[in-house]
């Protein structure tokens, strides 16, 4: 049997002092994680779909975008809107003062049909693959009236043709930034297609008429008026006429 090895104190301390470095400990880096993305300045939509990153002080954050306003607001929720299992939440962004221009230019319900068909038709960038005959269809109406109709709405740069069978949105009256399409397997495909690069697309193309360049609604606001003072016209003759037969009927 070996002998049992005993040791002083004196001897321990000894030991574990040479075991420890006289240098001065640094602390060590933890490893750097995924980078997370910067928000986009002038971007906001996609500063929406951005992951959250921790902010660690608001005044380094407030010099960084010196045209945001910072707000602390609740968790995100989802959206929701109406769908269908192939488009599921499908929505477009779409103008309110275009839609309360429309409301009250157009006096017959075709053309104010046929616009929301366009809507609830477009694809992520505004594009709407539907011919004459498809609209005819789904509005239950003829050939030639879905035609005249669609005339109309052209006319005033709402819709352009871009080929047979493919028209294009104005993007600022409506557009869709994205949509998804559903794959034969497990996964479908995000098409995203920013509204900018649809307008500047546009803009360059010098082929289009000017109103669909640069989209107004001035021209149906001033019908609007003047349909409004021909028809006040109309009423104040109406009554008058109406004043005079009774001022006749009432002298026999």
């Amino acid at each position: 049997m070996s002998p049992l090895l005993t040791y002083s104190p004196l001897q321990i301390n000894e030991v574990e002092s040479s075991l420890v470095s006289s240098e001065p400990q640094r602390r060590r880096r933890s490893p750097a994680g995924a980078p997370r993305p910067d928000l986009p300045v002038d971007d906001a939509i996609s500063a929406w779909s951005q992951p959250l990153a921790p902010v660690k002080d608001l005044d380094s954050l407030a010099r960084r975008y010196p045209s945001r306003k910072l707000t602390l607001d609740g968790e995100r929720k989802p959206l929701e809107f109406y769908g269908t299992q192939n488009q599921p939440n499908a929505f477009s962004m779409d103008s309110l003062e275009f839609f309360l221009v429309i409301a009250q230019y157009f006096r017959e319900a075709l053309p104010l049909r046929l616009i929301l068909l366009l809507i609830a038709c477009q694809r992520a960038g505004g594009r709407i693959p539907l011919t004459q005959e498809e609209m005819a269809t789904i509005l239950d109406v003829s050939r030639t009236k879905t035609s005249e109709a669609l005339h109309t709405v052209m006319s005033h740069g709402i819709v352009f043709k871009v080929r047979r069978g493919v028209y294009q949105f104005n993007p600022p009256y409506s557009y869709r930034v994205a949509e998804f399409i559903p794959g034969t397997e497990m996964t479908g495909e995000f098409v995203k297609v920013e509204q900018h690069s649809t307008i500047s697309q546009i803009r360059s193309d010098t082929s289009l008429p000017d109103l669909v360049r640069f989209p107004s609604l001035d021209h149906m606001r001033q019908a609007i008026e003047g349909l409004r003072a021909e028809r006040a016209k109309e009423r104040a003759a109406r009554r008058l006429s109406r004043a005079e037969r009774t001022e006749e009927g009432t002298a026999q």
